[in-house]
């Protein structure tokens, strides 16, 4: 009877694992980071991202997904509305590259193969390990290798589906835990230059389309 129930279990599980649908596409869009140096807007694109995606769609209202996506984050005081920030006059550059693996949840139903041009609003979280150059303003702006950073993401979006391709608009920002993007916080130094909110972290934004295309055999949600 146990080694009954063992073959049961094996071709139940390879049976489900290759009824999955699978996503594999791109992002393309822009970025755009809020710290202690810059505009304080948080969706408001100014240097070009882009990267890949792979989701397991589990079921018609979830999907498992990963993502990495590659950009340079840059402030500049002058495009800040606050009057202190333009004259203070600092920016700064930062190159970005990220990893997320998380949750895509969606609102109602998404299901290509019933539904002619299915469409829905999502919401994605997880966490994100991103690496960015590990810059100062101590004395003067230096760079110091490369940092490995966390984030939390938050990610809203609308996708349709156009038979075994699907496109979605989505933005999404990223609630790091490091304020040093813009090099105003750099970890182990005595930092003497009072730069912004030293209590608050940095965020960085994504807003864009992905386009990704379905393979695999058409899944079975029975089971979960």
């Amino acid at each position: 009877m146990k080694y009954l129930t063992i073959v049961l279990i094996a071709i139940f599980w390879n049976f489900e694992v290759q009824g999955q649908t699978y996503e594999i596409g791109a992002f393309i869009g822009g970025s755009n980071v809020v710290s202690d140096i810059g505009s304080t807007n948080y969706i408001a694109p100014n240097k070009p991202a882009f990267g890949a995606i792979l989701k397991w769609n589990r079921s018609s209202r979830h999907s498992f997904r990963f993502t990495a996506l590659f950009t340079e984050l840059e402030g500049n005081d002058v495009d800040s509305h606050e009057a202190r920030r333009q004259s203070r006059g600092l920016s700064f550059t930062n190159s970005l590259q990220e990893v997320s693996l998380g949750l895509e949840y969606t609102f109602w139903e998404f299901d290509m193969f019933k539904d002619r041009n299915a469409n829905a609003p999502y919401l994605y979280s997880g966490i994100t390990a991103f690496n960015h150059e590990n810059i100062s303003r101590v004395s003067g702006v230096t760079q110091d290798g490369n940092a490995l950073d966390f984030a939390i993401p938050i990610v809203l979006g609308y996708k349709v589906a156009f038979n075994s391709m699907v496109i979605a608009l989505e933005g999404g920002a990223r609630y790091t835990f490091t304020d040093n993007l813009d090099g105003s916080a750099p970890a182990g130094e005595d930092n003497t230059i009072s730069i912004g909110n030293r209590n608050n972290n940095d965020w960085y934004v994504f807003t864009g389309v992905t386009v990704s295309f379905t393979f695999g055999r058409r899944p079975c949600f029975c089971a979960f």
